[in-house]
């Protein structure tokens, strides 16, 4: 399983990857526009998705988190969630 750090342009769009079903077991809204994304695809995969549910000119960027992240400020629970995943604590 991996986790992908989504950034969205436009933070409107979030409700429309949210909505949808894509290659995620689940997909959590850590702030505006910024999406962690629950998969076993690759990240080329997860982009793609995503990319074909944005209007054209919106921009996008996906990263994998191979570590588990630090995180203030996020939605709540977002810290909860990234817990109970498999990732490895960081240095």
């Amino acid at each position: 399983m991996k986790v992908c750090l989504v950034w969205l342009g436009d933070p409107s769009a979030a409700q429309e990857v949210l909505g949808s079903p894509g290659p995620w077991r689940e997909v959590r809204e850590a702030g505006t526009g910024l999406l962690l994304v629950e998969t076993d695809d690759t990240v080329s995969r997860v982009y793609h998705e995503v990319k074909w549910l944005l209007p054209d000119d919106c921009p996008l960027l996906v990263a994998p988190v191979e570590r588990r992240p630090k995180a203030r400020g996020v939605a709540a629970g977002t810290v909860t969630w990234l817990r109970r995943l498999a990732l490895p604590d960081r240095d």
